[in-house]
């Protein structure tokens, strides 16, 4: 049943994206963008800090092997970053950053690979840390399927718009997103049989795992969010990030009251 959850959690993500690009206009979709970073940063941090390291360090692992597993992850997606191998950017034309007009078309890169290829790599990663979180424990592993899903929609749609404003077509901007969320559920069946048998090094991939929902949150999310609003946007921007936060806390509230 464990293998079962995983590739379920991680189909829905890639499929809801798709179908959200799917069913929205171009005007929408930027508009929704917005409001999902600051709802997904509230519940990567969430997730990462009330659930998944308070998870690690209940076990009887080294706290300084923790720590220094925290330090190793987000230095390893650092560097996936840096070679362009873990996308996760929302930027695009007419998202008040004042890009320039060609910004799009050099963000989705030759034919769309570099696009393809960063998300294809991210979601595989999420699809392993989806399968850890179930793994350790089923209700963790819904809580981490859950900041995942709140991140990926975003994520997608920002891509999706690239490629639309890249001069691709709907269909095959659609087929991209399609292709590239099959590798979480890749990611999810090699994370099953390859974490399963070490246990005893749960502790130690949690806290990679949170490195992960840290890394994107405060590298990518937050500076998005940092960009001078009037006291209204700001508002909104926090209540947004509440939400995400608020959602946390529920799933929390939920699993103890199952039991987890």
């Amino acid at each position: 049943m464990t293998l079962f959850y995983i590739v379920l959690s991680t189909s829905i993500g890639g499929l809801l994206s798709v179908l959200v690009a799917a069913s929205l206009t171009l005007a929408v979709l930027g508009q929704l963008v917005k409001s999902l970073v600051s709802l997904s940063a509230g519940v990567l941090l969430g997730t990462a800090l009330l659930n998944i390291l308070p998870e690690a360090f209940e076990g009887h692992a080294d706290p300084h092997g923790l720590f220094a597993a925290l330090l190793c992850g987000l230095l390893f997606f650092w560097l996936l970053e840096k070679a362009e191998l873990y996308r996760h950017d929302h930027h695009h034309e007419g998202d008040g950053h004042d890009h320039h007009h060609h910004f799009d078309a050099q963000q989705a890169g030759r034919g769309g690979i570099s696009v393809l290829v960063g998300d294809t790599v991210h979601n595989f990663c999420d699809g392993i840390i989806i399968a850890a979180g179930f793994l350790a424990d089923p209700g963790l592993g819904l809580v981490t399927a859950l900041a995942i899903l709140a991140h990926e929609i975003p994520q997608e749609a920002g891509d999706y718009i690239v490629l639309l404003n890249a001069g691709f077509s709907r269909g095959k901007a659609l087929a991209y997103n399609a292709i590239s969320g099959v590798a979480a559920v890749a990611g999810g069946v090699v994370g099953y049989f390859v974490v399963g048998p070490w246990q005893s090094l749960m502790p130690y991939l949690l806290v990679v795992a949170s490195s992960s929902f840290i890394y994107v949150a405060v590298a990518d999310l937050l500076p998005q969010l940092q960009q001078r609003l009037s006291w209204r946007q700001t508002l909104v921007q926090v209540a947004w990030l509440c939400a995400g936060l608020a959602i946390v806390l529920a799933a929390m509230a939920g699993m103890r009251g199952h039991g987890h």
